[in-house]
């Protein structure tokens, strides 16, 4: 009888441990699959600065829904500096991450987002769907 008892469970630790792996799994898989776009900025804001934030949010949102979530971060706020230490971000950034991969696009932000904003879109558009 202790035999039986002991085979049972050894083999309901063995198949907790298969469960558990398989979890673990998921999530990773779902953190590397989605994509993030981060706007790094300080507390003085120009309106470029404001309208890069403003283009970026909506076509990204116009684009893609809730597929890509949006964070505008104050580099000045002590809980922002973390997340900034990690993605290497040091001033100004419009930035996409997916996973390992990040695309910066503040270049093309302050190039367009206020000019032809319709150009800034689409170049939203190209860098994304290469993710």
């Amino acid at each position: 009888m202790k035999k039986i008892q002991l085979f049972s469970i050894s083999i309901m630790l063995l198949m907790s441990s298969f469960v558990c792996n398989a979890q673990t799994e998921k999530k990773e898989t779902v953190a590397a699959t989605r994509i993030e776009a981060y706007y790094f900025h300080n507390a003085a804001r120009c309106v470029t600065c404001k309208t890069v934030e403003s283009e970026a949010k909506a076509d990204l949102e116009n684009l893609y829904g809730s597929q890509v979530t949006f964070k505008s971060l104050n580099l000045e706020d002590d809980a922002t500096k973390a997340i900034a230490k990690k993605l290497e971000v040091s001033g100004q950034t419009l930035l996409v991450v997916k996973g390992s991969k990040k695309v910066n696009l503040t270049n093309e932000g302050f190039m367009y987002a206020r000019t032809n904003p319709k150009k800034f879109k689409s170049i939203i558009k190209e860098k994304v769907d290469a993710l």
